[in-house]
């Protein structure tokens, strides 16, 4: 009788175990999912903001409105870099990256529309 109840607390134990293991693997299965969710939709923000085609004129006026208070009326720098090599240090896609995340401090992110982030591009593009 001891081993059958000893052997019943042993399955009873197991169970226990499988179901901590399973939920804990749902959860780092949802924790990748939202994961990969959310840097996909930054994917596709990039893809369409390469896609078009930026206007110099747009990207300085969105300048003006929003980065000269760190970076100066000629992108040569305050608070934040001289932007005039900028397109030399970083590529396309790491340029979106810092404006939109504020990667690095005291930049703030910044939500901008494709179109927008094509315009500031282009600008940036300019000051080579």
């Amino acid at each position: 009788m001891t081993t059958s109840s000893s052997s019943a607390a042993e399955k009873k134990m197991k169970l226990e175990i499988w179901k901590k293991v399973l939920i804990v693997l749902l959860f780092a299965l949802v924790i990748f999912v939202l994961i990969y969710l959310k840097n996909h939709e930054k994917n596709q923000y990039i893809l369409k903001t390469l896609e078009l085609n930026g206007s110099v004129k747009d990207g300085y006026a969105l300048f003006k409105t929003n980065c000269v208070g760190c970076h100066g009326i000629t992108a040569r720098g305050l608070v934040g870099p001289d932007l005039h090599s900028i397109t030399q240090s970083l590529n396309d896609r790491e340029i979106i990256k810092q404006v939109t995340g504020g990667l690095t401090p005291p930049m703030p992110s910044f939500e901008i529309d494709p179109q927008n982030m094509s315009n500031l591009l282009k600008y940036l593009h300019s000051l080579e």
